[in-house]
């Protein structure tokens, strides 16, 4: 290879990207960009082993080349893919090894092939690390504790051989309706913004790259409708959906993946606008954009053929398709005058950018990654802080010593696939997870007797075990009721082109939320509801955990439960993290990431509304049953009002100091997370929001003791968009505020001018 520039380490990328540019055929150039092969159809069981088949090695032949291999180690109900006969962790590096062997040894430039893997919440692949979801990881407010996770998870990816993992970051709940709700970090743009950075940054460590999902504005289509429409004007776009995209961006995201829904008439993956003005321009992303799967295919439909389909996806800014027969045409777009040969040279440029970078063509098979972090012990990490004490009557928790009679009941209580959430593999069978049930046997004191009946289905359609788990509870001495949801797909579960779930009614799949199941009513199913009801009728004192994936409208259960807990699915080890908060092992930490409705009539309650001082309905409140940021604790904690060490600033030099002081006034230890939101009085280039989160900062506080939370503010701070959708410090007047939730909040006058 003498004279080949960019098989030179040590030349700048830029100069090796160009040289093996110049090389490369029209039908080469197409292969980089395409992505349409399921890794799980490029290998197949041998024996003991596996071996790769005739239709993979037939796609590198095809194009002389492949640009990405997507899934090689997925495995779930839709792949198909199990421990009979998928790739295990014992497996991984070896097939990986083998896969990339084939293509830089089979064809005539030998470029490595980028191994692009789902990590939703931990690897989806088998005896890949679950974590809790994105909503529990929201519950948090914790992106240090986030960051070492991603940074364990990304190591286990490029041990077994990936280089890239497509993780959802950027899309917010701002309609629960939203059967992907629990793919988000939440409802609150800088929450997102800043677990966003946290992810990219320990992917990074791991040397993995980042794939953001999905861009832009998926989490805001209209009646929360999977893959829709939004309604959202550029103002509203810049405010709430750009913020994690922009931290993501900073913080060095290797790609973002192009949303389903359309944006201002088209498709994000067909949007110039979109990925070029905007992502490319305005906010200086130089990575790749992916399409979603089959998204390219969709814009047949606008086109009427495939290959125009193609031109006009490559046309907007997209680089690497996934799943389509679009892109693979893309030598005809280019023959018939639909696209430039010089725009497909810029995506596939892009392409070979990311696996020099990845070093892949110094060491293309997998290499051992070093394990900063134990997976597991991070992921029950998270599960234990994102556990949320919504209310409490001050008595029932934590659950006394004294108590020898516990009911576990509910659909919920013993089930680890209605815990791990929508995309995770099958879990080693014996493998060690913790239910709720298992998590209540095992921290309960010796002589505690630990019953437990589902009571009712998890849809509520068969009330038939209603009696037993009435007699159970009518005989103990508190009853934990285990509600909620589920995303747990199964064999008989119905699957679209692209993988979501097909749901025609949640008795038919058993599941109520994650891709494909969008519900028009948030109520938890009337079941559960029945249950709920029937155990409290005994007089028992009743705790009642939610273990969901979406925030479930609730009623008034003041009356009805001494305490509510949100467990958003917790993963594997869940159970054993629900069971330290309800002994009082562990206090309860988490904070609302999303506002938790009364009713789905009463929709949108997201807390960061413009401020139009509206009153509120006739027949019901408007406000939340639980607001943003809410969380209770076992101890009381007072907070003073803020104090500001310049109450007068130039949008030249905003920078200031905002002190709180924060007491624990109880008799139990305690961590508060608090919290700064913005509020703006006067000035600014649009009408103003009610508040808007802009930092937070977390105290452990001994009981008694006292403490200042201190947040430096600064431009970014009090940053707002502009006319011209560009961010600055714009003159007027502000309350910057604080408290331990978006609805209890003292404030201090900031005047900038």
């Amino acid at each position: 290879m003498t004279g080949h520039l960019y098989r030179d380490p040590a030349a700048p990328v830029a100069d090796r990207v160009r040289d093996l540019l110049g090389r490369m055929t029209l039908t080469e150039k197409v292969g980089q960009v395409n992505q349409r092969m399921y890794g799980w159809h490029a290998y197949e069981r041998d024996g003991d082993g596996h071996r790769l088949t005739g239709a993979f090695r037939a796609e590198v032949a095809t194009y002389g080349g492949m640009g990405a291999l997507y899934g090689l180690q997925r495995a779930d109900a839709w792949s198909g893919v199990g421990f009979a006969d998928g790739i295990t962790a014992a497996d991984g590096a070896r097939v990986a090894g083998s896969v990339q062997r084939h293509v830089v040894e089979n064809t005539r430039l030998g470029i490595p092939v980028l191994f692009v893997e789902e990590v939703p919440h931990g690897h989806q692949a088998l005896d890949g690390t679950v974590l809790p979801v994105n909503l529990a990881v929201g519950a948090t407010w914790d992106p240090a504790l986030y960051e070492a996770a991603a940074a364990a998870v990304g190591a286990e990816v490029r041990a077994r051989g990936g280089h890239v993992a497509l993780v959802s970051a950027l899309d917010l709940v701002r309609d629960p309706r939203w059967g992907r709700a629990e793919e988000c970090f939440g409802e609150d743009p800088y929450l997102a913004a800043r677990l966003t950075e946290a992810l990219v940054r320990g992917m990074r460590t791991a040397d993995v790259a980042v794939v953001l999902k999905h861009f832009a504005g998926q989490g805001a289509t209209v009646g929360g409708r999977n893959s829709a429409a939004t309604e959202l004007g550029a103002r509203e776009l810049h405010e709430i959906h750009l913020a994690a995209a922009r931290a993501g961006i900073r913080a060095g995201a290797a790609g973002v993946m192009a949303a389903y829904n359309e944006f201002d008439g088209l498709p994000c993956v067909a949007s110039r606008p979109l990925l070029t003005e905007l992502l490319r321009e305005r906010l200086e992303f130089d990575g790749i954009v992916m399409a979603d799967g089959t998204a390219v295919d969709r814009l047949v439909r606008l086109t009427g053929d495939p290959v125009a389909a193609g031109a006009l996806a490559l046309n907007a800014g997209c680089d690497l398709s996934l799943w389509d027969a679009c892109f693979p045409r893309l030598a005809e777009a280019v023959a018939q005058g639909l696209v430039t040969e010089r725009t497909l040279d810029t995506a596939v440029a892009r392409v070979l950018t990311l696996k020099f970078r990845l070093g892949l063509f110094e060491q293309p098979s997998p290499r051992a990654g070093e394990q900063p972090f134990e997976p597991s012990e991070l992921s029950e990490r998270i599960a234990r802080e994102s556990i949320t004490l919504l209310a409490h009557d001050g008595e029932v928790l934590p659950l006394a010593p004294s108590i020898r009679r516990i009911a576990v009941l509910g659909p919920n209580a013993d089930s680890i696939a209605q815990q791990i959430g929508d995309y995770t593999a099958p879990q080693r069978p014996g493998s060690h997870h913790v239910t709720v049930l298992d998590g209540i046997r095992s921290a309960a004191p010796p002589d505690t007797e630990v019953s437990h009946a589902p009571g009712c289905d998890l849809v509520g359609g068969d009330l038939s075990g209603v009696p037993e788990a009435v007699a159970l509870a009518a005989a103990a001495d508190i009853a934990v009721l285990v509600l909620g949801g589920s995303s747990a797909r199964s064999g008989h579960t119905s699957f679209d082109t692209n993988g979501a779930a097909i749901v025609t009614s949640a008795d038919s799949a058993g599941m109520t939320c994650g891709e494909g199941v969008d519900l028009a009513d948030l109520r938890l199913p009337d079941g559960q509801l029945a249950l709920l009801d029937a155990v409290a009728a005994t007089g028992v004192p009743v705790v009642v955990v939610l273990v969901q994936g979406r925030p479930h409208a609730l009623p008034d259960l003041s009356g009805t439960a001494g305490a509510v807990l949100s467990a958003w699915y917790p993963g594997p080890w869940g159970g054993r993290a629900v069971a330290d908060v309800l002994f009082g092992a562990a206090g309860p930490e988490g904070r609302l990431p999303v506002s938790i409705p009364r009713s789905a009539a009463q929709l949108p309650v997201f807390y960061n509304a413009k401020d139009h001082g509206y009153r509120g309905y006739v027949d019901q409140p408007a406000t939340a049953r639980y607001a943003f940021g809410h969380g209770l604790s076992y101890t009381t904690v007072a907070y003073e009002p803020p104090r500001l060490s310049r109450a007068h600033v130039t949008p030249d030099d905003p920078t200031l100091i905002c002190r709180v002081t924060v007491r624990n006034t109880g008799e139990r230890p305690v961590r508060e997370t608090v919290q700064l939101y913005l509020r703006r009085l006067s000035g600014g280039s649009s009408w103003p929001r009610v508040r808007e989160l802009r930092g937070f900062a977390r105290l452990d506080l001994r009981p008694g003791e006292e403490a200042d939370a201190v947040f430096a503010i600064d431009a970014d701070t009090l940053a707002s968009v502009t006319r011209d959708l560009g961010l600055a410090v714009e003159p007027g007047e502000l309350m910057l505020e604080t408290g331990p939730s978006s609805a209890a909040t003292q404030g201090a006058r900031l005047v900038i001018g």
